[in-house]
């Protein structure tokens, strides 16, 4: 959502991020507190800000802050700020340089038309060479979110309606989307053409729901209608009349297969599939692949724990709780000293040591990205007394970075884009080490395998094959290629 993206590992935290959820209501009779409640079953989504816009008929409102959406909107009176039959709301994770109010979202600009609220998830990757163009021509922008790009897109289209103005923009941003947009006249929801983020729509009442996840439906009582299609964008009055325009033509979608293995809920469904269910086959997968033989099946909690299930089911290991992660070490934990520091892991997860204690464990984790959490766990498992640690991943190695939303180290940093297996395996300290393949991975969200010539999924993280072009990261590329260039000592 902005345009640094240095990969945070505050705490011991060593887990790729989404970087934000949204959800949007129209037509009902409390949407502020809806969208609120909406929220907080995304809270996962996005852990350090959270904002809301309403529209009362005549007037925009909006309410932004950095916390949780508990911290923030709880209270009546925190609420009777926001009236209005349409809300909009975001919990954003952001990345380091791009904390602050002025990034949460969702974004409000005045334009010509009328006011325009917008929050998205995901990432523009030829965002920064559009803002360059846009300030060229005079824009001045108040943050450094490539949301805004969005706005100033919208505000300088020469298109005469709202909708043509939005599509207009949209046709100039590469990258991933899932928008929901607030003017007088109603509200928008689009995705982009390869549908690489989520999006859901869902009925409440009278109301119309959007949300990234269908939990966040659940939570608040909706009934799931469907996914907000790649490339459609559905537009609601406030009447109630629906409208459903599809204008970037028919696009092979590539949804982020992320969303299975850690990214949304396990209670929600993700593409028509339930992600428990997907989770609990990619164990499934894995043990069939990299069979082991050990005395139990530890999941690393608690993305591990629905692939640790279906490795335990299908080895006939039993499956226990050898590691106890705390719920209450927050992000901004206080950290007296450097020791302190590197003690984040175990602040977190403590080995339950009557468990494990002379036994050959497997531990199951959703992922490895740079190892650090990962060579800490299996530390933790030898020191109470396991025997053996094998590590199985419920995803192939994560090799490359997400340019489409995700918070990810640059490459050099990732621990399989800079190591084989092997030396992967090594530098964990684990007896072995295995990944799910790829076909296995795609198995076990319902299709016969990957289909290399057109995969069905956005996996770039893993195949580094990226559905679109990455203007910016190419025009980083090449300026840094041109200023390494030797001098001509001659000219």
């Amino acid at each position: 959502m902005n345009f640094t993206h240095p990969f945070k590992d505050a705490d011991g935290d060593d887990k790729l991020h989404e970087e934000c959820g949204v959800f949007g209501i129209i037509g009902g009779e409390e949407a502020s507190a809806t969208t609120a409640l909406g929220l907080h079953a995304l809270q996962h989504r996005g852990q350090e800000a959270v904002g809301i816009s309403s529209f009362d008929g005549t007037e925009f409102f909006s309410r932004r802050a950095l916390g949780h959406v508990a911290d923030n909107f709880s209270t009546a009176e925190s609420l009777a700020e926001l009236p209005g039959r349409m809300a909009g709301g975001h919990v954003r994770y952001s990345t380091t340089g791009g904390a602050g109010l002025r990034n949460v979202q969702p974004l409000y600009a005045d334009l010509a038309s009328g006011g325009f609220a917008v929050a998205h998830n995901g990432n523009i990757s030829n965002a920064r060479t559009l803002r360059q163009e846009l300030v060229h021509k005079g824009a001045i922008f108040q943050s450094t979110s490539d949301t805004e790009v969005i706005i100033h897109l919208v505000a300088t289209s020469r298109f005469p309606t709202m909708l043509d103005k939005l599509v207009d923009a949209l046709r100039m941003v590469e990258g991933a989307y899932a928008l929901i947009v607030m003017t007088p006249r109603g509200m928008a929801a689009c995705r982009d053409p390869l549908g690489v983020r989520p999006l859901v729509m869902g009925k409440l009442g009278d109301a119309t729901v959007f949300a990234s996840e269908t939990v966040a439906l659940d939570v608040v009582g909706a009934d799931f209608v469907r996914q907000v299609d790649p490339g459609e964008l559905i537009e609601v009055d406030f009447d109630g009349t629906i409208r459903t325009h599809r204008p970037f033509g028919n696009v092979s979608p590539r949804p982020c297969i992320f969303e299975h293995v850690y990214f949304s809920r396990p209670d929600s469904v993700f593409n028509d599939r339930s992600v428990y269910d997907s989770r609990k086959n990619i164990g499934i997968e894995l043990a069939k692949e990299a069979p082991c033989d050990a005395d139990l099946v530890v999941p690393v909690p608690d993305s591990g724990v629905p692939a640790a299930i279906g490795f335990a089911q299908q080895s006939g290991i039993p499956f226990e709780l050898g590691i106890i992660r705390s719920h209450y070490v927050g992000r901004t934990f206080i950290q007296p000293s450097d020791g302190a520091r590197h003690a984040g892991v175990k602040r977190k997860h403590n080995a339950n040591r009557a468990i494990v204690e002379g036994k050959s464990i497997v531990l199951i984790d959703d992922s490895i990205v740079r190892g650090t959490t990962s060579m800490k766990i299996v530390q933790i498992m030898r020191d109470a007394g396991a025997k053996e640690v094998h590590f199985r991943v419920a995803s192939p190695p994560t090799a490359h970075s997400c340019y489409y939303g995700v918070d990810t180290p640059e490459r050099s940093k990732l621990l399989a884009g800079r190591m084989d297996l092997a030396a992967m395996r090594e530098f964990i300290r684990a007896d072995s080490l295995a990944f799910v393949s790829f076909d296995g991975l795609y198995r076990a969200v319902g299709l016969a395998g990957r289909d290399n010539d057109n995969p069905q999924y956005c996996d770039a993280c893993f195949s580094g094959e990226y559905p679109t072009p990455l203007t910016d990261l190419t025009a980083k590329t090449l300026g840094e290629a041109q200023l390494s260039l030797p001098v001509n000592e001659e000219a």
